[in-house]
């Protein structure tokens, strides 16, 4: 299993909710922190995005999609940089049927989008690696895509036929995974992270590799042997790289697996253990709970109560 499979496989959604927005001249729109996703695309028009710690606004024009990863980091939109701002949540009361009017009645700008809520747990491997926003302008080879998908979930959350929440659930995943191999081969991934990780030509294969034989019993020797460097010059790199150590970032894949394969089926925890490359059940419960919070048996029992909900913006719990 390649990382980016890893990713999608653990994540989990729990809530969409979609819609259009119609925005006129002035207008100024907040997004508070949370554990969601915020995606878009504007359909005409123009706007600035600006994201709490980047000190540039970022200039949106028909054709941009965007996608913003809010858990520590407040956003808004607007047709001006210095434009006072209105909670979304606030503005969301306001609609008809899926449609959001706002604004001051000059000029006009529509957003096609909305936000994926994750399970905590799940989703944190995903929203701990992303980048703070993802920018795909219109003259890159991914805006086509996107906005296909993002026309598709469109149709979907319109219609509500059934088994739509799977469709909406897998587009979902679709539009993330698109955002994500645009980042990836842009030049904007330069910072440290996972993201950098997979595009290294050494560190990038032995994250393959990882992922791929999880079960394996790794040594940092046998990990610096596959990307054909010496013990110390191994770990320095992937540490400069990833952000973190090379065990470090075993174990807490480990994790993520095990929890993907308690909430899907019904293997026993000591076959679990085993799968993710522990020997002992001890030293399995004790690694879970330290990362996790919970015990394994205590996090399959939760996973049990965990069900994906769709709304659109005529819902009035969004």
């Amino acid at each position: 299993m390649d990382p980016i499979t890893d990713i999608f496989t653990a994540m989990r959604v729990e809530s969409i909710v979609y819609g259009r927005i119609e925005l006129t001249a002035p207008w100024g729109l907040r997004f508070e922190k949370g554990e969601y996703a915020c995606f878009g695309s504007v359909a005409r028009g123009n706007a600035w995005l600006m994201v709490e710690g980047q000190e540039q606004p970022i200039a949106l024009t028909g054709g941009d999609c965007f996608c913003l990863f809010a858990q520590s980091h407040e956003h808004s939109l607007g047709d001006d940089v210095k434009r006072p701002t209105t909670n979304m949540q606030d503005v969301a009361r306001t609609k008809c049927g899926n449609v959001i009017h706002f604004g001051g009645g000059g000029a006009s700008t529509t957003i096609l989008g909305g936000k994926f809520t994750f399970d905590k747990t799940n989703s944190k491997p995903l929203m701990d690696l992303l980048p703070p926003f993802i920018h795909v302008r219109n003259d890159r080879v991914q805006a086509l895509p996107l906005q296909q998908s993002l026309q598709l979930f469109a149709a979907e959350a319109a219609q509500s036929c059934l088994g739509s929440y799977l469709v909406l659930k897998r587009l979902a995943d679709i539009l993330l995974l698109q955002l994500i191999r645009e980042y990836v081969s842009s030049s904007t991934c330069r910072e440290t992270g996972w993201l950098r990780a997979l595009s290294d030509p050494r560190i990038g294969g032995v994250l393959r590799s990882v992922h791929e034989k999880i079960e394996q019993p790794w040594t940092v020797a046998e990990l610096a042997s596959a990307a054909g460097m010496s013990r110390s010059a191994f770990a320095l790199r992937f540490k400069e790289v990833v952000g973190e150590t090379p065990l470090d970032y075993l174990t807490r894949w480990r994790v993520y697996r095990a929890a993907v394969l308690l909430t899907e089926g019904d293997k026993k925890l000591t076959e679990i253990a085993n799968a993710v490359g522990y020997d002992s059940d001890g030293s399995f419960n004790k690694t879970f709970k330290r990362i996790v919070g919970v015990t394994p048996g205590e996090y399959r029992r939760a996973g049990d109560r965990l069900a994906l909900e769709v709304k659109t913006f005529c819902d009035d719990r969004a």
